[in-house]
């Protein structure tokens, strides 16, 4: 955007935000997506199980938003007894932080019986795979869908057609029963997943056969495709690869276009997405192979038990497909965890001149990360864990209420010696500030006990600059990044690189590179969902009070207490803002709107 008009819009969305513009969304209103959220008996791998669903089922509906413009997502909250909130995996809610779906972080829940208007604007340049789902809890294991954000600009790879492969997990426990279990002083883990679902299908691990059909994916001969891997398990860390289809070129990670790279394999952690191209078999490739179908092989990586499960890739034939048949023994080798996979490896697509060298690093902050036992087991950073519970209410809105003072947070921050707040459990940052977060894996307290941790961080993505065995170190670190040029990511892993060492020994490393640029609250955490629970997460807050307010869209009362009048129900039409009406003025299908990061960046 250039010249006169983002200044006039700029002008229009202060003047509204200072004005506290609002406008009811009322019958005349109609979202672009409505979903609602129940809880019910649902069956999966052909066992029926009291689960999280969003229009009745599970996966929910695919989304397609568009970058740059605005889409109103309404979520009904069906449930009779239980909150709930939906984020929307990868995307930033920079101009609109109450819309990031982080209970008691960044918004009040959804209460039984009400519904709230999510305001979701994917960024420029973020056109990829995402998907969305519960906050709350371990909804998420069910309560979950794929997202897909499009570009009105041709993607740079060319391929035929595309195909989502969304990758769960099924439990046969219940969410209050595995809830109840990993906070009870009494600790009962939940358990090993019992499936691995594709897309919804799958079969129990204890059943090599059986009625219970393997999702398909189905393809063409001499075709290329685009294959949307979502990584939505709870739990599962996944090798994957395809029987007879030895060449992947991953082409996009969380969202952003990568140059072309080869592999054989996947491996996706809780909250990652990839994009391959997959160049299908010909007639004769197919004929030689004598077969038209080929076998997804899924492999749980890192856990005490291995799972191995199976989808099916089918080419169109005369014969039906064998959907129940679960082949032994499996058609690959069991994968084996490659730590490190594809560290230093993934480059973006397009140079990127906002990557921070070293030199632009003005705070660096070790988050030590171990298991320990208080009054139950719990996971710890910093040597604090942090869950729903904890506030009293969300940070934003005490930030907006004047509740929370970011800045005498900052200064108790800036004495601690490592950038957190303990009183408020923040960790907070000033605008402008280059932070380089580092990850650093411990030995458990009670067992030595070391675990991996897709770690995903909400609101602006990350420099993702590698990682290692033991303990950080910066020199050597920088010297494997020489050449190299870091992506942007929301999820990547940190290894765990031994199931086995002595208490609060270092024994891995994540570090990320994150400009101070997007003002708001906003959690950092594990996204296996077990460990969220028990309380693996954290939160950041990027600037001060002024920095959040103007930068954020403009809000009333009814955002700032449970069940306000932001949030709708059957006899009452909610409160939500008004947006500029010059946000179309380049084109008239697209909604346009000021990134005042962009606009107040130093240069």
């Amino acid at each position: 955007m250039g010249g006169i008009l983002p200044t006039l819009c700029l002008a229009l969305w202060l003047a509204t935000a200072t004005q506290g513009q609002l406008v009811r969304h009322d019958n005349s209103f109609q979202p672009d997506h409505i979903l609602r959220v129940t809880a019910q008996n649902y069956s999966q791998a052909c066992m029926e199980r009291y689960s999280v669903l969003v229009n009745e089922s599970s996966p929910g509906p695919e989304l397609r938003l568009q970058e740059d413009k605005v889409s109103w997502i309404r979520v009904y909250n069906d449930m009779e007894d239980s909150n709930v909130t939906m984020h929307w995996h990868g995307l930033s809610a920079v101009t609109a932080p109450f819309s990031d779906g982080t209970p008691m972080a960044s918004q009040w829940p959804i209460p039984p019986g009400h519904f709230f208007d999510y305001e979701v604007r994917p960024e420029v340049d973020h056109a990829g795979t995402y998907f969305y789902h519960s906050h709350v809890g371990f909804q998420a294991v069910s309560a979950i869908g794929a997202l897909i954000v499009e570009s009105a600009q041709p993607p740079p790879y060319k391929y035929d057609e595309e195909r989502i492969i969304a990758l769960s997990d099924f439990f046969a426990k219940t969410d209050q029963e595995i809830e109840d279990g990993l906070l009870s002083a009494n600790f009962s883990w939940s358990g090993e997943t019992d499936a691995v679902l594709v897309n919804g299908q799958g079969r129990l691990s204890t059943n090599a056969t059986g009625s219970c059909k393997l999702a398909t994916i189905s393809v063409k001969p001499g075709k290329t495709y685009r294959l949307r891997f979502i990584g939505g398990t709870a739990l599962s860390f996944i090798s994957l690869a395809i029987e007879g289809h030895d060449l992947f070129e991953i082409i996009e990670a969380d969202g952003h276009y990568t140059k072309p790279v080869n592999t054989s394999y996947l491996q996706i952690a809780s909250g990652q997405r990839y994009s391959v191209l997959l160049k299908a078999k010909t007639e004769a490739e197919l004929e030689k192979a004598r077969s038209r179908q080929f076998y997804f092989q899924l492999t749980t990586l890192g856990r005490p038990t291995v799972l191995t499960a199976f989808a099916v890739l089918e080419y169109p034939s005369p014969n039906t497909t064998d959907l129940t048949t679960v082949p032994a023994p499996p058609p690959l080798p069991v994968a084996k965890i490659t730590y490190g996979w594809m560290d230093y490896a993934l480059e973006p697509y397009k140079p990127d001149p906002n990557f921070p060298t070293s030199t632009e690093v003005t705070r660096r902050i070790i988050i030590d990360v171990h298991q320990n036992v208080s009054a139950h087991l719990v996971w710890l950073q910093s040597g604090y864990d942090w869950m729903e519970t904890f506030p009293k209410s969300p940070y934003l809105v005490d930030i907006y209420t004047g509740k929370l003072d970011l800045d005498a947070s900052y200064q108790r921050a800036m004495t601690s010696g490592n950038g957190f707040d303990n009183q408020t459990r923040l960790y907070p940052a000033k605008m402008n500030e280059v932070l380089e977060i580092i990850w650093q894996n411990q030995g458990a307290v009670n067992t030595g006990g070391v675990e991996n941790h897709p770690f995903h961080g909400h609101g602006r993505h990350f420099y993702d600059i590698g990682g290692g065995d033991g303990l950080y170190n910066a020199t050597e670190n920088e010297k494997r990044l020489k050449g190299t040029h870091p992506l942007v990511r929301d999820t990547t892993v940190l290894y765990a690189y031994r199931s086995q060492t002595t208490a609060l020994t270092p024994s891995g490393w994540r570090a990320w590179r994150v400009r101070v640029t997007d003002a708001g609250v906003w959690m950092m955490h594990c996204h296996i969902l077990q460990h969220m629970v028990m309380g693996m997460q954290t939160v950041f807050a990027f600037g001060n009070r002024s920095d959040i307010t103007v930068q954020s869209d403009p809000v009333d009362e009814g955002y700032l207490t449970f069940g306000g009048s932001a949030y709708g129900n059957v006899s009452y039409d909610p409160l939500a803002p008004k947006l500029p009406s010059c946000q179309a003025a380049k084109r008239p299908d697209r909604v346009q709107y000021v990134d005042l990061a962009r606009l107040t960046k130093k240069v």
